[in-house]
């Protein structure tokens, strides 16, 4: 008896976790489409954005020295932006991207600075004992681009000042619901893309071309940090929903195994209550 009483305990806890794992579920696609939208949005704005400024860079500008921003130089250190999530239960989300960090730390005989964008990666380093420049917390999920500008103020003035010679930014790419791609990429030196022949366009810049391109160099690192973190949020939030789609499908089946358990207990029990009442009868009867 006490069997089949665990049995019908498990089942209903199990239950109580489907209907939550569920709604989270469908919490977490709600906020996933939202998410991508915005990510899409920002692409082509991002794009764009480098085509005027690979077309800036081809300019002649009259100077002798390039702008500190394109500036290659001997690399003694490197920063590193992570982002993460704040939160956890997104599969292997965060996981994936500080593995693809933490082994070029380990690769890399250039000492390392980190900059973390969300808890998960805060508590990645500090239990790795790395060196964390700054630490960024509760973004939100429709985050504005002034949240992401202490970020790119941080990487730009060590940059500038000659603390750190190159800056990666680490996120975890949107590509579909279903994948979300640990990528690494190069935030400076800025390196301008080479256009083809066919996409050139011959803009008119005023007052001149050198004068936009200082402007327009640190516009182009918030928005690659921005666009970062939007793929960011995207991919937490199709990650979160496949992994509680997946608990709750978990469950579900869960739930069919401790049913069958269940029932199979309980027709034990009534076949042995049969049998001790035919054979009280029995031996009524002699």
């Amino acid at each position: 008896m006490a069997n089949i009483r665990e049995l019908k305990k498990r089942i209903g806890s199990v239950k109580n976790t489907a209907k939550i794992t569920k709604a989270m579920e469908m919490v977490a696609a709600s906020k996933m489409r939202k998410a991508q939208e915005r990510a899409f949005q920002a692409r082509p704005y991002a794009e764009k954005l480098m085509e005027v400024m690979a077309d800036l860079a081809a300019q002649p500008t009259g100077a002798e020295s390039t702008h500190p921003l394109l500036e290659k130089r001997e690399v003694n250190k490197v920063a590193v932006v992570l982002m993460t999530s704040d939160k956890g239960l997104c599969g292997g989300l965060n996981s994936n991207i500080t593995k693809l960090v933490g082994n070029y730390m380990l690769q890399s005989s250039t000492p390392t600075t980190v900059v973390t964008v969300g808890k998960k990666g805060m508590e990645f380093m500090r239990s790795a004992g790395r060196d964390i420049r700054a630490q960024f917390t509760e973004m939100g999920d429709r985050p504005y681009v002034s949240e992401a500008l202490p970020v790119a103020r941080i990487v730009i003035d060590d940059y500038m000042e000659g603390l750190i010679d190159q800056v990666f930014v680490a996120y975890p790419r949107f590509r579909s619901t279903a994948i979300q791609e640990p990528v690494m990429e190069q935030l400076l030196p800025i390196e301008p893309a080479d256009l083809p022949a066919a996409s050139n366009v011959e803009y008119i810049y005023e007052p001149d071309p050198a004068t936009v391109l200082d402007q327009l160099l640190p516009r182009y690192v918030e928005m690659e940090i921005f666009d970062a973190l939007l793929e960011t949020i995207a991919s937490e939030q199709s990650a979160r929903m496949v992994a509680m789609r997946n608990a709750t499908d978990a469950a579900l089946e869960m739930i069919d195994i401790l049913t069958l358990k269940y029932n199979k207990a309980r027709q034990e029990e009534i076949t042995t209550e049969l049998l001790d009442i035919t054979a009280g009868a029995a031996a009524v009867k002699k």
